[in-house]
């Protein structure tokens, strides 16, 4: 493992949600990349490999979107989602309350394709699927729902204490108002 001495700083995929977390930028990242070329079972094994990290007061978070379909998207269509973008998202749902270790299984969902057209933002989900396959935890949803017709912007926690959505029409907690716009990814 090497340093970042390119400068080419972290990914959107963690920018974008650890700005919200820690503004401050307080707190030291580690960020893994993907290899799109291993099996999606690889995946969940590496989350689970990963779960004792937790036990050491390490923070995980696996960022994408379920179903991530930029091709698909319907500006008309805001907070609503097309009927395979919800039958994919509500499916990786049940997988992982009901049988996270076996998340794999998705790509032979039969919207897998349409849902996930390249793997980049769904490989997180499986990292977090090994992870509670491994401690035995149960999800929480922190954000449900599908946006612009294609992207699923259900987001899951375990363990974790987090503002509800629901003033919010189940679309997040709202940011704080010394939250800076410009400087977020919004």
């Amino acid at each position: 493992m090497g340093g970042d001495v390119d400068s080419w700083g972290i990914d959107h995929g963690t920018w974008s949600v650890l700005t919200h977390m820690f503004p401050d930028a307080n707190v030291p990242v580690v960020q893994l990349s993907l290899n799109a070329y291993k099996p999606l079972e690889y995946h969940v094994e590496l989350g689970a490999s990963l779960a004792s990290l937790r036990d050491a007061g390490v923070l995980i978070v696996g960022s994408g979107n379920i179903v991530h379909n930029l091709r698909s998207m319907d500006s008309s269509k805001p907070t609503e989602g097309f009927d395979w973008a919800q039958r994919f998202d509500e499916a990786a749902g049940e997988v992982l309350r009901d049988r996270p270790g076996d998340a794999a299984v998705l790509q032979e969902h039969p919207d897998f394709a349409k849902a996930v057209p390249t793997p980049d933002h769904f490989l997180p989900m499986l990292h977090f699927a090994g992870l509670l396959a491994a401690s035995g935890e149960q999800p929480d949803v922190l954000v449900g729902g599908v946006d612009y017709g294609s992207l699923s912007m259900t987001a899951y926690t375990a363990g974790a204490q987090c503002p509800s959505g629901a003033e919010n029409g189940g679309h997040g907690a709202r940011l704080s108002d010394s939250t800076d716009p410009p400087n977020t990814n919004l």
